[in-house]
């Protein structure tokens, strides 16, 4: 399973803006750290904004900083919201009708995998990478 390019983009960006919570963050510095087109960050920050996890403030000091806690945040609910909630459900050879019935070749390795995926995105927080990150 590969997240797709928003969803690693949006993980990217709260990553770097979590090294400090407090800041506002505006797009352009953003932008000139992340290396992610200026268009499509712009369009990200918005879905962040309306998915609830951070918050924009316009004008001469404006900018993005978090909605939330850091320790309340976690990569499980990210993926989800920037992906949508059949992410884990699907098949992972791509087969249409799959839906994990009837058992593909790669059922029981994939429901493995898939299982320990689910658990580390939902038991990590932003400030847990974050805290890792300092050591």
């Amino acid at each position: 399973m590969i997240l797709n390019k928003t969803t690693t983009y949006a993980i990217r960006v709260l990553i770097f803006m979590a090294t400090d919570e407090r800041e506002k963050f505006s797009a352009q510095y953003l932008y000139e750290n992340l290396k992610i087109s200026n268009r499509y960050l712009r369009r990200l920050m918005t879905d962040l904004t309306k998915h609830g996890f951070i918050a924009s403030n316009r004008g001469r000091n404006g900018g993005f900083l978090f909605a939330r806690e850091l320790d309340n945040l976690f990569l499980s609910e990210i993926i989800h919201k920037m992906e949508g909630p059949d992410l884990f459900q699907s098949c992972i050879l791509g087969m249409k009708d799959c839906k994990l019935s009837p058992v593909c070749a790669m059922h029981e390795p994939w429901l493995e995998i898939r299982t320990k995926m689910m658990t580390t995105f939902s038991a990590t927080s932003l400030q847990q990478i974050r805290n890792s990150n300092k050591k």
